[in-house]
């Protein structure tokens, strides 16, 4: 998969300045850390979130929004949103501020 140059653009609009936030590319997209923690990852068709283990139920029960697979193991924890559900502002906002308050619990690295 390629990189979503307009969905990265959209995260770090809503992202705005954050201190501890970088990005750098990996697992073949884009991704955005917090304190060196990994927050999520965008790639073309698809937004990765990390809600943390317990706290992905609320995004499961939406459509185009899945529990996140890597080679053939679920990634408990996190979500896959298609871009039907990243494409909503709303939605989009609501996975990004779920993730940050997971990772916000986390130890800088």
């Amino acid at each position: 998969m390629a990189r979503d140059a307009g969905l990265e653009e959209l995260i770090r609009e809503d992202l705005v300045v954050r201190a501890g936030l970088s990005e750098k590319a990996m697992f073949g997209g884009w991704a955005f850390l917090l304190n060196g923690n990994l927050l999520l990852g965008a790639r073309e068709g698809s937004l990765l979130v990390r809600l943390g283990k317990g706290n992905d139920g609320w995004a499961l029960d939406l459509p185009d929004i899945e529990l996140m697979v890597m080679n053939g193991r679920a990634m408990h924890g996190w979500v896959r949103a298609g871009a039907d559900a990243h494409g909503d502002d709303g939605l989009r906002r609501r996975l990004l501020g779920g993730a940050i308050a997971f990772v916000e619990t986390l130890p800088p690295k």
